[in-house]
């Protein structure tokens, strides 16, 4: 079976003492990486941001085969993780939905916890994601309103209510990730592997889309654009949603135009949301 990674890792957390009082992203890194990593592939933006939101990395609880992209760049940089399982080793069976959503709920808390106990305060205000760590956060705002809204109570209790989400490259299906109840139409198991999509998955109905507003960030050249694109399209309510295409591939913008655009965005996101009143 898939191994859990234990959630006591430093580096993927900033040790920034000056950031500390600053508004908090939960920061989910794309499957076949780590938190090291993506916290290089986003440098550039955090460093536009470095006086409006301290950026806190979470590790995702699984082992994974990594990227050709990351095997090229970040080889020294295992173990390479991802948020949905990549194979059941040895004949394994699909895990309980308990036991795949509490791994995630647990090392969300521990990367929170951790950031606490090194003396941040700020109120966690939103979700960045890339790739499958951007449909991890869609998937997180989808299952705190649905709780909210449709059943009526409040979701985990270790995972914070946010604002807003960032979305780089993120494509459908969302993952459900509550183990006390039915999985919502259009949504996946959180066992599921990353590469057993079913193509037969009903769309999320137009009355349970995401109302949490998003900022999609959508690479002009990425193979994935398509499939970005029925994310944004099929699961988000089209009065919740802004959009920023650029000329790129998978991946974080790097560039100085692209990035100055992307964070300009993030903070008029924030802004609307009220992520950032405190300032």
């Amino acid at each position: 079976m898939a191994k859990v990674i234990a959630t006591t890792a430093s580096y993927d957390h900033t040790y920034n003492t000056q950031t500390l009082h600053l508004p908090r992203l939960l920061a989910f890194h794309g499957g076949g990486t780590n938190p090291q990593i993506f916290k290089l592939q986003c440098r550039a933006l955090t460093k536009a941001l470095q006086t409006t939101f301290r950026f806190v990395y979470v590790r995702a609880p699984y082992t994974s085969q990594p990227g050709p992209d990351v095997r090229t760049h970040f080889a020294d940089k295992a173990p390479f993780l991802a948020w949905l399982r990549w194979s059941y080793k040895d004949g394994a069976k699909m895990p309980m939905l308990d036991e795949a959503v509490d791994s995630t709920h647990r090392n969300i808390k521990a990367a929170m916890d951790l950031d606490d106990a090194r003396g941040a305060t700020g109120d966690w205000v939103g979700l960045l994601g890339f790739s499958q760590g951007a449909k991890l956060a869609a998937s997180l705002l989808y299952t705190q309103q649905y709780c909210l809204t449709v059943l009526g109570r409040k979701p985990s209790p270790h995972l914070p209510e946010c604002r807003f989400a960032v979305l780089i490259a993120g494509r459908s299906p969302l993952i459900w990730l509550d183990a006390e109840s039915k999985i919502p139409r259009g949504l996946i198991d959180a066992g599921t592997l990353s590469r057993a999509v079913p193509t037969d998955l009903e769309p999320v109905p137009r009355i349970e889309r995401l109302l949490v507003p998003t900022l999609h960030v959508h690479g002009l050249k990425d193979p994935g654009l398509g499939l970005h694109r029925e994310m944004l399209g099929g699961c988000c309510d089209e009065g919740s949603v802004e959009v920023m295409e650029w000329e790129g591939a998978h991946q974080v913008p790097l560039k100085s135009a692209d990035v100055a655009a992307l964070a300009q965005a993030i903070v008029a996101l924030a802004r609307r949301s009220g992520g950032l009143d405190m300032l």
